[in-house]
């Protein structure tokens, strides 16, 4: 091999060797970066779409258990609304047989529009079973009611006869307001 043919071979070999460092060092690691992104991306998109298509099968129950849900809050009309409430209080406390001695109803509306919620405070005495099978009657029936706090104290030296206040609250699903075009 000649000296020209050597140099010339060198200088070919020495860009080559250039190139293939220019690309590992600069070329590769976006390359690597975005296919990473993209695997990670089509990941996701299967796992979203798997959890649709188990929505999509699963959609009647989940339409029956919304309408249940929607049966079970407390009518949109205010009177009516808070007389429910104490129908369902009177209702618990005689299966019980605990002597309910008044609630204050609250009418609380957040930011969201959908929705406001009863809030009442009511105050009942008996023994513990009876306040027992009170909580128990309240927290089974379908009615959509959630208990804020309890507050339990004794009435008298034995511990026999409690007092116990609830702060109770249903919930009222407001209508979407229609616009007409």
């Amino acid at each position: 091999m000649q000296i020209k043919d050597r140099q010339q071979f060198l200088t070919i070999l020495t860009l080559i060797a250039v190139a293939l460092l220019a690309i590992d060092k600069i070329i590769a690691p976006p390359l690597e970066t975005f296919w990473h992104d993209r695997q990670t991306r089509l990941k996701n998109l299967h796992e979203q779409v798997t959890e649709g298509q188990s929505l999509m099968r699963g959609k009647n129950s989940i339409r029956a258990l919304w309408a249940k849900m929607q049966a079970s809050t407390l009518t949109n009309n205010t009177t009516q609304a808070e007389q429910q409430m104490f129908n369902g209080l009177n209702r618990w406390s005689q299966m019980s047989g605990i002597s309910l001695n008044g609630g204050t109803p609250q009418w609380k509306q957040g930011n969201d529009s959908t929705y406001k919620t009863l809030e009442c405070r009511v105050d009942a005495t008996g023994d513990i079973q009876r306040l027992s099978e009170f909580l128990y009657d309240l927290e089974r029936d379908p009615m959509a009611l959630k208990l804020q706090s309890v507050e339990l104290s004794s009435r008298d030296n034995t511990g026999m006869q409690l007092a116990m206040s609830l702060q109770i609250s249903g919930l009222v699903l407001t209508p979407k307001e229609t616009t007409t075009r």
